[in-house]
């Protein structure tokens, strides 16, 4: 197992276990020195599916994979009655 730096995984581009598209990441949420979210900035269709927002916050249990992509959980995707938040638009 290689262990990246996060700096290597800002942009990387973020699919679902099912193989959709959702976007590239855009920074990670840090507390106490662990990995709690990343802020990623969505893109292709499933910007219909989050109500037209651009960007979430995806927190850290939803990552399956890290390699060459990001694989995240298809469950993190949010809904209206998630507690996922998601990101103001003036901060992307």
């Amino acid at each position: 197992m290689r262990i990246k730096k996060i700096s290597e995984v800002i942009g990387q581009k973020v699919y679902t276990d099912s193989g959709d598209y959702f976007g590239e990441i855009e920074e990670a949420n840090l507390s106490e020195n662990k990995i709690e979210g990343w802020r990623i900035k969505v893109g292709g269709s499933i910007i219909s599916l989050i109500g037209g927002a651009r960007g979430v916050i995806i927190p850290h249990q939803f990552v399956k994979a890290i390699s060459d992509v990001f694989i995240i959980n298809k469950a993190a995707l949010p809904n209206p009655d998630s507690d996922i938040q998601e990101v103001p638009e003036d901060l992307i």
